[in-house]
């Protein structure tokens, strides 16, 4: 092969500053990749669900913790969820796997390179490309304190004294942090912890070894490469340091390595910054990351349940819009870090920001905050399970049912927009936030990944009228209708319409491409009853009126030629669907 393209990109991003040994030092990493033996599917499909984990999230003590999730995924949820979003599973040495010391290695408290293979023998899965920082625990950085080729020019050093002002900051931390090297005292540039150093990719090497690491993850299994934190990966003095033209050119190259030798790979790009600046990293629909989080879905959904009212969620849904067939929106609403803030700004109004933050410290959750460039700070994160941060402060003895029939029915309108969704796996399962983990750990988002023993775990998803059984057998109903119940009205790259019934309802029209089965998603995101009539051909002249219940919560219909009375109870779900002939 001669990758003239990858080539191409490779140079158009070095320039003159690439050296005779690069070229060839590249070349060699893309002729010594292998393809798995057995290829994945290319196309993402109404049946694709990817589930959010941690290695160890469920631990037994009499399997490797990767057995034992992998077990539970087999017994428990199989017929529902196809993907597995591992978390990082290399050793590592802080922020519970994102400060990785090693990515060629899987960390051994974990399991082995076995175990994720048995895993990506039954799941589709996505692993983590935490590339914009490594450990300083690592051989990398080690290397870079001894001054030992190629590591002494894998970090970035700046001049205590240098202006930075302008450098976008996502932490209240400082972004130089002090070492002592055989070379003197070196600042080091640290966007996220003092612990996790950024990677130099000015230098040519860097973008090497990366790439022949990321093809390491494919021969491995992965279908999926998460671009962790990849806004940061460029800096230049002078500039933010984000969403430069640069970060989106390597984003380009990897996409060019994974076209030219493993077609079937979808890149996701991790950027919890405003939606205008996310959806940029879909590039132009052909040439960077097939799959963008849907950053600004948790803290509309929460707007919507908090106020009452969808309107607002509607109106930004209505936007949506993707640049190609081969892009699609990875949509959810909890993952292992908090509810991010940021991608809320200029959806809702500041104060309602305000007014949301305040509202998660009165559940019990936390706020996180990031410097500004005029020296203020301004809220960044909310720390919180979803399940909590739906509540009501007013009300904190809420009885089970109605507690997961809200969290149900934030779910649903996850699942029921066009996208591939990710679910996180204290969502399926019920989780409280645990707070005792954040005392242990002084850290705000422990109080999201609490790790479950599974003892504990099956006897309170089989202890009938529990939270987690309520909450875990109302999601898996949901996903088995979504996946199979409904054909393909919620392929991603089906069709979809937005429907404004009322401002307490969350109203969707989903459709498969060809027009021939359609699925109406009614939401209540209220704790009253809501009343509405209507008729589908009013919003879809190709919609068929043989409507059937697919999925009901608190919810019915009836039907008098072609108009359908909805009555959608508290937190009531509704699921429609038709199809022709």
């Amino acid at each position: 092969m001669t990758y003239q393209k990858i080539i191409a990109c490779f140079e158009d991003i070095y320039g003159t500053t690439l050296e005779p040994g690069h070229l060839e030092a590249l070349i060699e990493v893309l002729d010594t990749f292998k393809l798995p033996s057995e290829i994945p599917s290319s196309t993402l499909t109404a049946n694709d669900a990817i589930l959010i984990t941690y290695g160890d999230a469920i631990q037994s003590g009499e399997q490797s913790p990767l057995q034992t999730l992998r077990t539970f995924l087999e017994t428990r949820v199989r017929q529902t969820i196809n993907a597995v979003h591992l978390l990082p599973f290399f050793p590592y040495s802080s922020d519970d796997g994102f400060s990785v010391i090693d990515y060629t290695r899987v960390d051994p408290n974990l399991g082995d390179w076995e175990d994720i293979e048995d895993f990506a023998a039954s799941y589709d899965l996505m692993f983590d490309a935490v590339i914009n920082h490594i450990s300083v625990k690592s051989d990398w950085f080690e290397g870079f304190l001894s001054s030992q080729p190629p590591y002494d020019e894998y970090f970035i050093t700046i001049a205590k004294d240098t202006d930075l002002s302008d450098v976008f900051r996502p932490r209240a931390l400082p972004l130089l942090t002090k070492f002592d090297t055989v070379n003197g005292t070196r600042y080091v540039w640290t966007t996220f912890s003092k612990d996790q150093v950024d990677l130099n990719f000015h230098n040519p090497d860097v973008l090497i070894d990366i790439a022949r690491i990321l093809l390491m993850f494919v021969e491995r299994g992965a279908r999926f490469i998460r671009l962790d934190a990849i806004a940061y990966i460029w800096k230049e003095i002078g500039t933010s340091c984000i969403h430069l033209e640069k970060t989106h050119r390597i984003v380009q190259f990897f996409r060019l390595i994974f076209d030219e030798l493993a077609p079937y790979v979808q890149i996701i790009t991790e950027t919890n910054v405003p939606h205008g600046d996310n959806i940029f990293y879909f590039g132009d629909g052909t040439d960077e990351a097939q799959l963008v989080y849907n950053f600004s879905l948790p803290p509309l959904v929460l707007h919507a349940f908090h106020h009452q009212n969808a309107t607002t969620l509607t109106r930004w849904a209505k936007s949506l819009a993707l640049p190609s067939s081969e892009t699609s929106f990875f949509n959810f609403l909890a993952s292992h870090d908090g509810v991010g803030v940021t991608p809320a700004k200029g959806l809702i109004p500041d104060e309602d920001i305000h007014e949301l933050c305040r509202r998660i410290e009165a559940l019990g959750g936390f706020v996180s905050y990031k410097n500004n460039a005029d020296g203020t700070r301004s809220p960044y994160e909310l720390n919180i399970s979803y399940l909590d941060a739906l509540g009501d402060p007013d009300h904190p003895d809420e009885p089970v049912e109605t507690v997961a029939d809200r969290f149900l029915a934030s779910q649903s309108i996850m699942l029921a927009l066009k996208g591939v969704p990710g679910v996180y796996y204290h969502s399926l399962l019920g989780s409280r936030g645990w707070r005792e983990g954040v005392k242990k750990t002084g850290r705000n988002r422990t109080i999201n990944r609490e790790k479950l023993a599974l003892n504990n775990l099956l006897e309170e998803i089989d202890q009938q009228g529990s939270l987690r059984q309520c909450i875990f057998d109302g999601y898996l109903k949901m996903l088995g209708q979504r996946g199979g119940g409904a054909g393909q009205a919620f392929d991603p790259t089906g069709q979809q319409q937005l429907l404004e019934l009322d401002h307490r309802l969350f109203s969707v029209l989903r459709g498969s491409q060809d027009g021939n089965q359609w699925v109406l998603c009614v939401t209540n995101v209220t704790p009253g009853n809501v009343l509405v009539e209507i008729s589908p051909a009013e919003f879809l002249k190709s919609v068929p009126n043989n409507w059937l219940t697919l999925l009901s919560r608190n919810s019915d219909f009836t039907q008098v030629d072609s108009r359908s009375s909805l009555h959608i109870g508290p937190y009531g779900v509704l699921w429609l669907f038709s199809k022709k002939g």
